[in-house]
């Protein structure tokens, strides 16, 4: 049901058909919360390797639990998954996951959220959210700066890579200072093209609009844009979040909303543990067979 996302009534005819082990579903749906309650020492382990991580990843995403909206959140490394609910996209909602604003001062991968900057810490934007932004300003409009700005994104990231495979640490430093330089040429261009609108008359700014927002982010931002071309340990974009939450959605497919606040809960529980466990090459089924046999497997700590 964790790993898997199969619905309850179907795990019990499977565990019936497979094993000729017929259990009734109201003991399976006991299993998910038993399990959340032997998962604390797990849970704060996995807290603390991520909160000491040079580099983490966040993500978020919308899931119904008892027929409303809540938000899914994730904290991911390569070596942690950290799911938790939260009402809300917010601040105080971020927190609840127990790493930023709890001691993390690595850097904070994530795809833009405007919560994420309440937190002092070093950011790294998503790359690849970028070039869907960029690819679909190009299909609307005869403009040429988003391809050329997608270009260059690219190109940094392929000189990246290379330099990495040729066990370098850094690019030449005049190298990424042309490409900068490129950079703010592009967005300077994009400026021109695309002027702010006309006041309206009415209170506040008026609307910047999808292309305005993007050059203003990739300009009052390009730090955090191009994190990835000077230090190395930064990756180009937000993957490894995207996966980890990515299966939330799949579990909302398969098994439709969550029906209380607490068996959702559980279930993310039950999923940052497996999904830890597997890739740290731990057996998913050896870990839950741990965990209820009352040693539940710990990551290390660093």
């Amino acid at each position: 049901m964790g790993r898997h996302h199969l619905p309850v009534a179907r795990t019990a005819e499977l565990m019936a058909d497979a094993f000729g082990a017929p259990v009734s579903t109201g003991w399976l749906a006991s299993l998910q919360p038993r399990a959340k309650k032997l998962l604390e020492p797990f849970l704060e382990a996995a807290r603390a390797r991520v909160r000491h991580a040079g580099v983490a990843h966040f993500d978020e995403t919308g899931a119904r639990v008892q027929g409303k909206l809540a938000w899914v959140h994730v904290a991911s490394t390569g070596a942690v998954t950290l799911l938790h609910l939260a009402p809300a996209r917010s601040g105080g909602s971020i927190e609840a996951g127990g790493i930023l604003g709890h001691g993390f001062n690595g850097v904070a991968v994530h795809a833009g959220l405007p919560a994420y900057r309440r937190y002092p810490v070093r950011h790294g934007l998503c790359n690849a959210h970028h070039l869907r932004e960029l690819a679909g300003i190009a299909e609307a409009g005869g403009q040429d700066w988003p391809l050329r700005m997608a270009d260059l994104l690219v190109e940094m990231l392929v000189a990246v890579d290379g330099a990495k495979a040729a066990g370098k640490t850094s690019l030449n430093k005049w190298v990424l200072r042309g490409r900068r330089r490129r950079y703010r040429r592009l967005i300077a261009r994009g400026v021109g093209l695309n002027p702010l609108p006309p006041p309206t008359g009415k209170r506040g700014r008026p609307a910047m609009g999808p292309v305005r927002s993007l050059l203003k982010r990739l300009d009052t931002y390009e730090d955090d844009v191009l994190r990835f071309a000077h230090d190395f340990t930064v990756s180009f974009d937000n993957n490894h979040a995207e996966r980890d939450v990515r299966m939330v959605k799949l579990q909302q497919k398969v098994s439709g909303s969550w029906r209380s606040w607490e068996g959702a809960e559980a279930f993310l529980a039950v999923r940052s543990y497996v999904g830890t466990a597997r890739k740290q090459g731990k057996n998913a089924g050896g870990a839950l067979r741990d965990l209820f046999c009352g040693n539940p497997w710990i990551p290390a700590t660093p």
